[in-house]
């Protein structure tokens, strides 16, 4: 984050690569497509409600890709030329990123493990060295190899056997989080024969080197739902199931305690978890129950010595508590209370050291690390941070028996520093701090704030800024306003390299805070969904009312984005303010939702009735119905807009965006853009590569600097 280019000029330096016709012009020559019309009725409690692009729900369909691709030639078209911008930005981009990178090694097992880039390549090589970081290098895996050949490549769960021999790993080819297990003996190099198609990806080592457990996914809805035993160079059919969740609103997992004691089936729902858990030295065992599942108690585990510490809402704890039990007791009726509830402070995560229990905790919307000595005669502390627009978070911490806790920090303006913190001295040691090259970037030419809107309920929401010294509150300012707000997902304040390509062309950045997420507590989280989920909407507008008024931009200079659940939220906004909004990017956008959240062979369907509600109880679906996007689309006027989806998203179905799109454009009253761009060889997350995912950004920042341009 170098001297400000002004942002009339900016447009100066490309204007030979642009087309004399600005794009808003252009539509008048290239004829936007326009999906057929199938009315197909949808009745549900005695109501009827009519798709006319239902059809494009088949993906199989040579019509549906016909329409995807003409909607993808139309953009192409539309934008050719943004195409110089686009190539600059993304140029700009790359060059700030350290190619031959590093991860900073971490120790495990005799072992360090470094995961590294090399120059001009997309994806990273794992490797390790044997008790020396001066040792020899082992490759593990180059995922640039194995990606060859291959639109899309993500290799995932990778977990190593206690000999150091053995590892396994998964391997998505296609972006739908389907992933074939794979074994590979790190001593020949040798890829075994046991391969186990349509699972999860990860999987867990038990202590006899031979035995592996992993996680299925139903192979219609992709919701995990069954854990199998596999023993090496076996046939995967002789598979033994040890578990299957037959409630359809949870989905399993499978893992490993930080002690190697036990291994762990974690069973969960929104509101509801459950664990089983087995002595890693009998795989052959049965799981046992640690505490059977009662609707709304949610907890997590951690095996330390002879007790389990258990991070949970029981005894209405909100936001969450610490309490313990012996390791051979683990009914809730034996646990006690570590760290009690407190309505001001919500208990995120712990991390478990011999000395030491390290506590991650958040109040007042910023994250803070607490170390507590098991020595009751040594005070506990926090790490000192002195930003109101940073996050700071555990990293790798695998071994108990040592001083050290490794740590994460990072603000808005502050590149991503990992940390080394001796726990005794106070010592800290900055293994590692995010290079930005190029020469330009220097921090202190940038102003971080975090201001608060008032909603019109009264509630006080906060909105995190980062902007360029010397900005002017003069309502000129082009702000991109970026927020999500669902799932209790915290939207913490992060450093970005890329996004200096809009601040330095005097663009502000902002993340509003709104209910929904869990940013200020799990009450943030319960105030922003079922049957209170408007307010995420609402606070969103009135954050977006906030900055307007405080003159940080116009309505003729706003921006708005979010992603998935996220894109849910552009969705509402455009249809409850579209006035106050220059342009909307709604990347694959969850915008069909009653339709979708009827449809239970849909991926994540069943487990998010407790997000959002089940349509098929009448009371949720007309709550749902009077916001979803897609059905409350009208004949009005709307923002600018760049929406873009994968073919093969697993999380919110192409379909999703491409009626979305189809709709808007038949009915919406101006000749603003309306854009659909489709990867179609991707899923939820976009491209596979790390310079690949920067087109797709490179396409997004064009979007942006374009229509201002027009507006210039």
């Amino acid at each position: 984050m170098k001297k400000l280019i002004p942002f009339c000029c900016l447009y100066s330096i490309f204007a030979a690569s642009y087309l004399k016709t600005n794009a808003q012009s252009m539509q008048n020559d290239i004829m936007a497509p326009k999906a057929k019309e199938i009315p197909k009725s949808l009745k549900k409690h005695k109501e009827t409600r009519v798709d006319n692009y239902f059809w494009l729900n088949d993906r199989e369909n040579p019509e549906v890709i016909n329409y995807l691709n003409q909607e993808n030639a139309y953009y192409a078209d539309m934008t050719s030329h943004t195409k110089s911008l686009q190539e600059n930005l993304y140029e700009e981009m790359k060059a700030r990123i350290k190619e031959d990178d590093s991860s900073v090694p971490y120790f495990y097992n005799g072992y360090f493990y470094i995961t590294r880039f090399e120059t001009g390549q997309d994806y990273p090589i794992f490797s390790r060295k044997k008790a020396s970081l001066s040792a020899d290098e082992e490759i593990l895996f180059n995922c640039n190899e194995l990606a060859k050949g291959h639109a899309y490549f993500k290799l995932g769960g990778l977990s190593i056997s206690p000999d150091n021999k053995f590892a396994s790993f998964g391997v998505d080819m296609v972006g739908r989080r389907i992933y074939t297990i794979q074994i590979k003996n790190l001593e020949t190099g040798e890829i075994l024969s046991d391969k186990i198609e349509n699972a999860t990806g990860g999987s867990v080592w038990a202590n006899d080197n031979n035995t592996i457990f992993y996680t299925k996914q139903d192979e219609v809805t992709l919701r995990a739902d069954k854990v199998f035993r596999h023993k090496l160079n076996t046939e995967t059919t002789a598979d033994v199931l040890v578990f299957n969740e037959t409630d359809d609103t949870f989905n399993v997992s499978i893992s490993k305690e930080k002690s190697r004691k036990y291994i762990v089936i974690g069973s969960g729902s929104t509101l509801t978890t459950e664990y089983r858990i087995l002595n890693s030295d009998n795989p052959d065992g049965e799981f046992v129950v640690f505490q059977p599942r009662v609707r709304g108690l949610e907890y997590s585990i951690s095996h330390f010595e002879d007790s389990f510490y258990i991070l949970t809402n029981k005894d209405k704890a909100t936001n969450f508590k610490l309490m313990k039990t012996p390791e051979n007791k683990t009914g809730k009726k034996n646990w006690v209370d570590l760290i009690p509830h407190r309505d001001d402070v919500l208990l995120e995560d712990i991390e478990i050291f011999k000395n030491y229990l390290v506590v991650e905790e958040r109040s007042n919307g910023l994250n803070h690390i607490r170390i507590m000595p098991w020595n009751k005669e040594e005070e506990d502390y926090y790490l000192p941070f002195g930003s109101e627009t940073y996050s700071a978070y555990t990293t790798t911490n695998i071994d108990f028996d040592t001083d050290i806790l490794r740590y994460s920090y990072q603000s808005l303006a502050t590149p991503s520093s990992v940390i080394d913190f001796n726990m005794k001295t106070k010592a800290k040691e900055i293994l590692k701090e995010q290079q930005v090259l190029g020469g330009k970037f220097d921090k202190e030419n940038y102003i971080e704030e975090r201001v608060w809107a008032t909603a019109r309920d009264g509630v006080k929401v906060p909105i995190s800024l980062i902007y360029r010294k010397g900005m002017n509150k003069n309502g000129k300012n082009p702000l991109l306003l970026y927020s999500y707000g669902s799932y209790g997902i915290t939207m913490d304040t992060y450093f970005s390299s890329t996004r200096l390509s809009l601040l330095d062309r005097g663009f502000i950045y902002a993340i509003a805070h709104i209910r929904g997420g869990e940013d200020l507590g799990r009450q943030w989280y319960e105030d922003g969904k079922l049957l209170k989920k408007k307010n995420t909407f609402t606070d969103f507008i009135d954050c977006s009312k906030f900055v307007i008024s405080e003159k940080y931009t116009s309505a003729e200079h706003l921006y708005a984005e979010g992603g998935s659940a996220g894109g849910l939220l552009m969705g509402v906004i455009i249809n409850e303010a579209h006035e106050l909004y220059n342009g909307v990017i709604a990347q694959v956008p969850f915008v069909d939702v009653i339709t979708t959240m009827l449809d239970d062979s849909i991926p994540l369907t069943t487990g998010e009735y407790d997000e959002w509600g089940n349509p098929n109880n009448k009371k949720y679906y007309d709550y749902m119905l009077s916001y979803s996007p897609y059905d409350n689309v009208k004949a009005q006027n709307y923002p600018n807009m760049y929406v873009s989806t994968g073919l093969h998203d697993s999380q919110v179905q192409y379909w999703e965006p491409a009626k979305w799109v189809a709709k808007l454009r038949n009915l919406k009253t101006n000749n603003n853009l309306l854009f659909l761009d489709t990867n179609m060889d991707a899923g939820h997350g976009g491209a596979s590569g790390r310079f690949e995912a920067l087109k797709d950004l490179a396409k997004e920042f064009s979007f942006l600097l374009d229509l201002e341009k027009i507006k210039s």
